[in-house]
């Protein structure tokens, strides 16, 4: 029977992987032994530090926005609240990159977050307020005209409700933001996720 020899095959095997060595320090790009073990700790780290990298730039990009946000006399956390309130939709890499190559740009956008995080804020202080004026107790009267008001005004809702109905059939979409298509969608029961603006507005039409 004759002789078998597997040395060509071998030294492929060892070649390929000491290519693939190349640079290592010391003997890990010279010996195939110590090449082999680096080669397979290699792809375990490089494994990792692909979804390690992603929130690496994350970081850096919040920072960034961060810094730009403290120039403007606000805090990130309120930046992009505001930002999301008033229908903003730009992802943080975008916001960062407007950050350092236009602060003017940056600022009209700290000027919507403020606007939008208003606009949410003064209904939530109006019924506080209201709150706050019927628990002091400091006058009967005053309570009893707020209530008063209070069911005048419910009257007037009841009677207007059909013709609520009526405008609701006509509205505009075209005219609201993102975020108050997603309120009117959900408010519907039809589900939004992933669609642009305009597909979000021939759902809530059909």
């Amino acid at each position: 029977m004759a002789r078998v020899k597997n040395g060509a095959v071998t030294k492929a095997r060892h070649k390929k992987v000491l290519k693939e060595a190349k640079g290592y320090f010391g003997s890990k790009h010279r010996l195939y032994k110590t090449a082999k073990e680096q080669l397979m700790h290699s792809g375990q780290y490089a494994f990792r530090d692909r979804k390690q990298k992603k929130r690496e730039f994350r970081k850096l990009w919040i920072t960034r926005i961060n810094a730009a946000c403290r120039q403007n006399d606000i805090s990130y956390s309120r930046f992009i609240e505001g930002l999301t309130k008033a229908g903003v939709e730009i992802n943080r890499k975008m916001l960062s990159e407007i950050a350092i190559n236009d602060p003017k740009m940056f600022s009209e956008l700290v000027k919507t977050a403020r606007g939008g995080k208003a606009g949410k804020i003064k209904a939530a202080e109006e019924v506080a307020g209201l709150e706050v004026t019927i628990g002091t107790g400091k006058s009967t009267a005053k309570k009893d005209a707020k209530k008063a008001e209070v069911k005048e005004e419910k009257k007037e809702a009841t009677k207007k409700a059909p013709a609520k109905k009526e405008a609701k059939e006509k509205v505009d979409y075209s005219k609201m933001t993102v975020a108050e298509l997603k309120e009117v969608a959900a408010k519907k029961k039809i589900s939004v996720t992933g669609m642009k603006k305009a597909e979000i507005i021939e759902a809530l039409e059909k």
